[in-house]
């Protein structure tokens, strides 16, 4: 048995160091070895274009009515009918609310019974005064009669006069028993309804009207850009768009009016802008994004994305014959996730907007399409 196992043994051993002598054949080593090919990263890219950008500041400005009214009444009385819905849109001159008015409807058939009285004492008094004086050219009267119809006639022209102003008075009171829409708006919900007794001294307006188109966004600035705010709204060039967060609804329209100081704690002005807003998209009290464009420019404009930081400054990656060369540039301002190049480009370059961490200078490249909606 040992000299079996010795035997075995010695075959194995001669097995391993055939194979262990023909290796470099099927390993291929005796022929030569290809070069290894050079990493090709695949990239997204994206022109730097030359064209008109805005110059503008973003802020949170808030939407306020142009004018708004608290409804209230101006007598004592009750409300007799309520002629709106709750919330509804009211043209100038519609009949909101209509109050009694029996009481003053009497006061005013008094005071023309008053007026006509008087005015029939004062033509009869006109009539003494003819009379005398037909009289006293002959003779058969006193100057003093003549004096004292005259005088009579003139007491109640005078009486007449105070009647008219009293009607007059009565008829302006009459008109405050309906109340009408100063402007066109949109209405709050009623406070009181019918039935209710109202006097001038409520604290609670009857409702109120807020005028929704047009509107004012109210918003603040730096003062740094005053100077070229109001040489803008010389030339009439400014524009503002308010948008509603989280929503793509806007509305634009101009700069009205720039508050005439710049508060001294934060260094802020106030700007008011006017927009349209005829399709109500601002709502009176609304927190909107601002955005107030004073002027455009032309400048280099690249996806913010391209450019990458480091320890000496802001680079984009350009890509030449296929290779991505390192590109340093000088940032002026970003909006709307792209930015304009002070320096470093002069427009029309390829540069890599997607892929950056896999590059250095002078590694190869190949485009591929971009993402939808990148």
């Amino acid at each position: 048995m040992k000299k079996r196992t010795s035997i075995v043994l010695v075959v194995l051993a001669g097995a391993a160091v055939a194979g262990y002598a023909t290796r470099s054949r099927w390993m291929g080593e005796g022929k030569p070895q290809e070069q290894p090919r050079a990493r090709v990263v695949s990239v997204q890219l994206a022109k730097a274009e030359r064209k008109p950008v805005p110059v503008d500041v973003d802020a949170l400005g808030m939407v306020t009515p142009i004018s708004s009214v608290a409804l209230k009444s101006r007598l004592e009385t009750t409300i007799v009918a309520v002629h709106f819905k709750d919330g509804a849109r009211v043209n100038e001159g519609d009949l909101l609310f209509t109050l009694d008015s029996r009481q003053i409807d009497a006061q005013i058939e008094q005071a023309e019974g008053t007026l006509a009285r008087d005015q029939a004492q004062l033509a009869g008094a006109e009539r003494d005064v003819r009379r005398f004086a037909d009289l006293i050219g002959k003779g058969a009267t006193t100057q003093v009669s003549l004096d004292n119809a005259r005088t009579q006639a003139d007491i109640l022209a005078g009486t007449i006069k105070a009647d008219q102003s009293a009607l007059d008075n009565l008829r302006v009171q009459k008109s405050y028993t309906t109340i009408h829409a100063p402007f066109a708006g949109r209405i709050s919900a009623a406070n009181v309804k019918l039935g209710n007794f109202v006097r001038p001294a409520d604290t609670a307006p009857l409702a109120t009207i807020n005028q929704m188109a047009p509107v004012y966004v109210t918003f603040t600035v730096p003062q740094r850009v005053l100077a070229d705010l109001r040489d803008a709204m010389a030339a009439d060039t400014t524009k503002v768009i308010a948008t509603i967060p989280n929503s793509e609804r806007s509305e634009s329209g101009k700069v009205a009016m720039v508050e005439n100081t710049v508060d001294s704690t934060t260094g802020m002005v106030t700007v008011r802008g006017i927009m349209n807003n005829s399709s109500e998209v601002l709502w009176p009290g609304t927190l909107v994004q601002a955005r107030l464009i004073i002027r455009m420019e032309e400048g280099i404009v690249v996806p913010t994305v391209a450019v990458q930081r480091s320890q000496t400054g802001n680079f984009v990656f350009v890509v030449k014959d296929g290779t991505a060369q390192v590109q340093p540039v000088e940032v002026n301002r970003t909006f709307g996730g792209q930015s304009v190049i002070a320096s470093g480009l002069s427009g029309n370059e390829d540069v890599v907007v997607d892929g950056q961490l896999l590059l250095s200078k002078g590694t190869q490249v190949e485009a591929r399409n971009r993402k939808a909606g990148a």
